[in-house]
């Protein structure tokens, strides 16, 4: 029987090959097609229409105002300013995330007595919570990491501590009967088994943590770009405005990469993971 599902998988690798390979290619065909066509729709209706380029200015003035961003070492220095907050808050809310996770998964008592104040953390808009810490922390960095943290703590954190509850009964008692200690379950059964739900809030933190450092910049900044798009909205500076908008777009974008990347990596063997690669 195993001889057979080996043959069956052996027969159908090339198959999947073969379809990774198509989806590849029409990802590096239809991707670059969508943004023609999304420009070539934004240029007509700016030219049919006669808006006013107040509003909505033209493609090619907007990536002309991108390419003077792109040589211009004061908008490196607003996007270093905003990726150092939102990395520093995403490594707060993971390590605190995942701590607290694991102190409330081991003493259940803990987790009983603490739940209504969780839920009531969570449900209290933290965008409300910005000028709060402005007042606390200042108009710096400091302010805008502590927003990031807050933002991007939720996911990771709930969802640790759903993957540690989540083990299986019949792995749990294999570790039990095996006599391991408690550093070896944590780390061959409790942290692996956790590792996906945490990775799972972790691409959501990712994206909240972003969130929260623009918001903050918005709110009650000095640097960063979204106190450079602010600046530039008060100044009606439209051009500069989309362009500062793609630069975040594009900051987001490829900071969710590289955590989906991580996870890929961390764990090639989930099912999360096998089935985009098939």
């Amino acid at each position: 029987m195993k001889q057979q599902d080996a043959q069956a998988a052996a027969a159908q690798a090339p198959v999947r090959k073969k379809g990774r390979a198509l989806r590849s290619r029409l990802t590096l065909i239809t991707t670059p097609a969508i943004l023609v066509l999304f420009f070539l729709v934004w240029k007509a209706y700016v030219v049919w229409s006669g808006v006013s380029p107040f509003v909505l200015p033209a493609p090619e003035k907007v990536l002309a105002a991108l390419g003077q961003d792109l040589t211009n070492p004061v908008t490196f220095s607003h996007l270093l300013t905003t990726l150092h907050e939102i990395i520093v808050g995403f490594a707060l809310a993971v390590v605190i995330g995942m701590l607290v996770a694991l102190i409330l998964y081991k003493i259940p008592v803990m987790e009983q007595v603490l739940n209504p104040f969780i839920v009531a953390l969570q449900v209290v808009p933290k965008v409300a919570l910005i000028p709060l810490f402005v007042v606390w922390f200042g108009f710096g960095s400091t302010s805008k990491v502590i927003v990031a943290a807050v933002l991007a703590f939720f996911p990771i954190f709930m969802n640790t501590l759903l993957g540690f509850k989540s083990i299986a009964i019949g792995h749990r008692e294999v570790m039990e009967t095996s006599n391991g200690t408690n550093l070896q379950s944590f780390m061959k059964l409790e942290l692996p088994s956790a590792l996906p739900y945490t990775l799972a809030g972790m691409e959501m933190g990712i994206v909240f943590a972003t969130i929260g450092a623009v918001v903050g910049e918005f709110l009650g900044g000095n640097a960063g770009l979204g106190y450079l798009t602010i600046s530039r909205l008060n100044s009606f500076q439209i051009e500069g405005l989309f362009s500062a908008i793609v630069l975040l777009t594009a900051l987001g974008f490829v900071l969710y990469s590289i955590v989906v990347m991580i996870k890929r990596l961390a764990i090639p063997w989930h099912d999360s993971v096998r089935v985009r690669q098939i």
